[in-house]
């Protein structure tokens, strides 16, 4: 199947059309959230009226106050929902990538340390601990070699010589 590619002008046309939707469904979304927040504040705040003593001014106030104290609770409630529910969603990423498995592990760098840095490292600043490697390497006893009692090569040499020294080397060895 050959696919024909689409015209610039057929692309440019599309592309403003889309444009052109999305703007009106953006200014249809701002103003049901306009109206939205009007019903709302229809509903939850009624008309203000000062008219009246200072006892009701007071008493207002007090409703107010407790209405205030309402909205942080629902507030705080909301919240704790919201972190919860990322917590859940960040354990059920980290699930879905381990299901997976292709995590990528990072490289690692080599470290140069020495056996008291590692020791200081890992049990902290605290312990000062310096290490005798040698101290615990087993000790291996040396064995003596037996000792060629000193031949005088001279005369082996002449023993050797001729047909007489020749047998006795064959003989020797066999």
């Amino acid at each position: 199947m050959s696919e024909k590619k689409m015209t610039s002008s057929r692309r440019h046309n599309l592309k403003s059309t889309l444009l052109a939707i999305a703007k009106t469904l953006l200014e249809k979304e701002a103003a049901q959230l306009i109206k939205d927040k009007e019903t709302y504040m229809a509903e939850n705040c009624p008309a203000l009226s000062l008219s009246g003593s200072l006892q009701d001014i007071q008493e207002f106030v007090k409703k107010l106050h407790q209405q205030i104290d309402k909205v942080d609770e629902e507030r705080y409630d909301l919240e704790a929902k919201v972190h919860k529910a990322a917590k859940e969603i960040e354990d059920l990423k980290i699930k879905v990538v381990d299901l997976i498995g292709k995590f990528k592990k990072p490289a690692l760098r080599k470290v140069r340390m020495s056996a008291d840095q590692m020791l200081q490292a890992l049990l902290g600043s605290k312990h000062k601990v310096s290490m005798d490697l040698r101290a615990n390497l087993k000790q291996v006893k040396k064995e003596v070699k037996e000792e060629v009692p000193d031949v005088d090569w001279r005369k082996n040499i002449e023993d050797k010589a001729g047909m007489d020294g020749r047998k006795k080397m064959f003989e020797g060895e066999a």
